[in-house]
Order: C-alpha cells, then sequence, then structure tokens
C-alpha cells in the first residue's frame, strides 16, 4: 500500500508541475525506468532516492508526506 501512495504521490506532483517522467529522472538523478517503476507501486523505494525526488521538486520530505494521499482510511 505505502509503495502505491509513494508512487501516487510522485505522479501527482511531476503532473502538477507539467514534467515528463524522463526530466524529472533526469534532475533526480534517477533511471527513468526506475523513476515509471515508482510511479506504479512496482519499487519499493529507499528514503535515499524520496530524498533526490523531493530535493528535484525543490520540497522537503515533510511536504512531501503532507498530503492526503497518505491518509489512513480504514475500511468498516
Amino acid at each position: 500500500m505505502i509503495k502505491h501512495q509513494i508512487g501516487l504521490r510522485i505522479k501527482e506532483i511531476r503532473q502538477s508541475k507539467k514534467l515528463t517522467q524522463e526530466a524529472c529522472a533526469l534532475s533526480a538523478d534517477i533511471d527513468r525506468t526506475y523513476w515509471a517503476s515508482v510511479e506504479l507501486g512496482k519499487r519499493n523505494i529507499s528514503i535515499v532516492n524520496i530524498k533526490k525526488i523531493c530535493d528535484s521538486f525543490d520540497m522537503s520530505l515533510k511536504e512531501f508526506f503532507d498530503s492526503d494521499v497518505f491518509e489512513n482510511k480504514e475500511k468498516k
């Protein structure tokens, strides 16, 4: 679940900035295919790479994780 949430958040930010995966991956010094698999929630991304992504978006980790995407929604 967290892999999916992180991927959604990255995609949300990237699209809001009207950037391609390729441009973002280049800026963060991350392989584009790796970036794509993270956005799809297929990779267990390290905090080091999350920090690289945040830096490339010019945002803090706090800003990154301060999103409704990470709200814990329990099913009743």
